[in-house]
């Protein structure tokens, strides 16, 4: 048991039990508890995992090397402070924090500390974006949509931060380059918040990303298109698919489809193709992911930095749209 690695869990709720299941299933780790503060969800979930429901956040913590944090959002400054504070390794949900200020307190303490903090942006961890992750990525243009039907869980935040923070954290993870110009309109339909918004992200290299979501559609979608030279990929997050045309090379995919087109350039050949996707659990991805960087002390592929990065760019989106609101 040398090894192994003793976590504990704060807030178990939806999110919450999804992450016990799953650690449930991870080599070298002990679950030593919980700590959920409305007694009957403390007493249900303690009964359907046979766990310790913890009477305190803080002896949870005592007892513990590494704090996983589903509370809500306005609470992930809290207990990271008071885990970190600790020496204990912290992996919390996204949005990092409840605002930039909090956000920027959380990675001030990480650095101070030398511990390894991992934000959950599990869609770094979908299969469908796993498929295309070593073909060469280097988009002039990205479309996104991320649409979901209307829940009345998590709308204290709006839909920027609760839906579109997942895309501006793949895009800044797939362009190298700065930040340009940001705008953005939205409207607050069912919420006090943004239930709908479309940003248009400029880099100076050229890249345009423009990101829609919205949290009262009809359907769902989480699709994302990436436009480069001599390339269009597409994934499908939602239904785990993706699919590549581009201009054949030496090497294609296995079962690819190809075909030649006169231009004025001369013929090409373009192939079309459908990678591989992998069997993996996502969110059980992600915590083998926080796990490993722990064990083997090495940077988490979601860092404090990712996650305050991503969080700056929504709240600059979230800017735009109220100084548009305040001017109709």
């Amino acid at each position: 048991m040398e090894n192994t690695l003793r976590i504990g869990l704060i807030g178990a709720g939806y999110l919450g039990k999804i992450h016990l299941e799953n650690w449930g299933k991870i080599k070298d780790v002990l679950l030593v508890g919980f700590y959920d503060p409305n007694p009957e969800t403390a007493k249900e979930v303690a009964e359907k995992f046979n766990l310790r429901a913890f009477e305190s956040g803080e002896a949870l913590i005592e007892s513990c090397d590494a704090l996983d944090i589903t509370a809500p959002t306005t609470h992930h400054l809290e207990w990271c402070e008071k885990a970190i504070r600790k020496g204990k390794h912290v992996f919390v949900e996204k949005p990092l924090a409840a605002s930039l200020e909090e956000a920027r307190a959380i990675v001030k303490l990480t650095r101070e500390s030398g511990i390894k903090l991992q934000v959950g942006h599990v869609e770094r961890f979908n299969p469908a974006y796993l498929a295309v992750k070593e073909q060469q990525l280097n988009p002039l243009f990205i479309e996104v949509h991320r649409l979901a039907q209307f829940n009345p869980r998590g709308t204290e935040v709006s839909v920027i931060l609760d839906l579109m923070i997942h895309d501006i954290d793949i895009i800044l993870s797939l362009v190298k380059s700065d930040i340009k110009q940001i705008s953005a309109s939205g409207v607050a339909v069912l919420t006090d918040t943004p239930d709908i918004a479309n940003a248009r992200i400029e880099f100076h290299n050229g890249c345009v990303a423009n990101l829609t979501s919205s949290r009262i559609s009809m359907k769902k979608m989480r699709k994302i298109r990436l436009f480069q030279k001599d390339a269009y990929i597409g994934i499908d997050f939602l239904e785990k698919k993706t699919e590549v045309i581009k201009l054949s090379g030496e090497t294609e995919e296995e079962n690819a489809f190809t075909f030649d087109i006169e231009t004025h350039a001369g013929t090409k050949s373009i192939s079309i193709s459908s990678p591989a996707i992998p069997e993996v659990n996502a969110i059980q991805s992600e915590l083998e992911s926080f796990r490993d960087s722990i064990l083997h002390n090495t940077r988490p592929l979601v860092s404090e930095t990712d996650g305050m990065l991503a969080m700056d760019v929504a709240h600059q989106i979230l800017e735009k749209i109220n100084q548009q609101l305040v001017k109709l």
